[in-house]
């Protein structure tokens, strides 16, 4: 009987994420309520309130879905694209999957535009940090360990090129004239390669 209850709470929580990730994606945060949300989940008040708190914890889950998506994505790309010639080859791979994700509706919603309102600032970067960082240093680790930068500046490295990708995300989401993705990455990748 426990594991049938455990099961069906599990499958609730999985509904109700299910029902707020094209609301929040299409509507946005302040639009969307959680009589909506109950609606389209089929399920009570009181079963999203007991699984997420409240409308912004149910946010936060639903952005943190997107960013370990995105982030998944991003580690297959990079052992896809790793290179016996090419040192940098997976590290950029990963990179250009966070770029194309920062160009999705409901990544661009959820994760860009009302993330930092919803959360805060402070706190967007530092769940995005937390999200990202190890993919980050991971890559830096690598490359300077391959000598292409001193490995003392391995981890300060990955924290200003996760800042970098951050603002290329940021721009590409507001539609800021005079970038475009491809822009961005190219900008990204002689940023990154000539890390010395």
């Amino acid at each position: 009987m426990v594991k049938r209850t455990s099961e069906q709470a599990a499958g609730t929580r999985d509904a109700i994420l299910a029902a707020a990730r094209p609301l929040f994606a299409s509507e946005g945060y302040a639009q969307t309520s959680l009589a909506g949300i109950v609606a389209a989940a089929g399920v009570t008040k009181g079963a999203l309130v007991h699984h997420f708190g409240n409308k912004e914890g149910l946010f936060l889950a639903v952005w943190k879905q997107l960013q370990i998506e995105m982030d998944l994505e991003a580690r297959d790309g990079a052992i896809a694209a790793r290179s016996k010639t090419d040192p940098y080859a997976a590290f950029l791979a990963g990179c250009r999957v966070y770029l194309a994700w920062s160009r999705r509706p409901d990544y661009q919603q959820v994760v860009l535009v009302d993330g930092p309102a919803v959360l805060g600032m402070e706190r967007w970067h530092q769940l995005d940090f937390e999200l990202g960082s190890e993919n980050m240093t991971r890559g830096t680790d690598f490359l300077a360990r391959h000598g292409h930068f001193p490995l003392r500046l391995s981890k300060s490295a990955a924290i200003m090129l996760q800042g970098a990708l951050n603002g290329a995300g940021f721009a590409l989401s507001s539609g800021s004239p005079g970038i475009t993705e491809a822009e961005a990455f190219e900008t990204f990748e002689r940023l990154l390669r000539g890390l010395r």
